[in-house]
């Protein structure tokens, strides 16, 4: 039953979490430059990074790209904030950034897939 609704709306549920997740990662980047002072050093460049991905992972633009960047920069922010107050996610408030770097790593495997800037691009590619 599971696997009719996977291939009846696998599509759907796809471009919807692309959607939702690149919104939240383009949010959390605006955020680091809401404050009143400007972010600087990993902080600054985290949320040059996530406004970036953010778009680009909505819209299926240079996903695989925009993915692999995303996921680096997830792991990143693990080891250097996260891993020094131990290596359990939930003990050192990883979550967020391990649930991002999976995220990531299957849009790198899977691309945009459909309804995406990159499916148009290859389409006129071709012509």
């Amino acid at each position: 039953m599971l696997s009719k609704i996977g291939e009846k709306y696998g599509d759907i549920l796809y471009f919807v979490s692309r959607l939702l997740v690149g919104l939240l990662f383009l949010l959390h980047g605006l955020m680091k430059f809401s404050g009143a002072q400007p972010p600087a050093g990993l902080f600054l460049w985290a949320g040059i990074i996530e406004v970036i991905v953010g778009p680009a992972i909505i819209l299926g633009l240079f996903t695989r790209l925009a993915a692999l960047i995303g996921s680096i920069e997830m792991l990143v922010a693990y080891i250097t904030v996260h891993a020094s107050m131990g290596l359990s996610p939930l003990a050192n408030n990883g979550e967020l950034a391990v649930m991002y770097f999976v995220f990531f790593l299957v849009v790198l495997i899977y691309g945009a897939r459909k309804w995406a800037v990159d499916d148009s691009l290859a389409k006129n590619a071709s012509l």
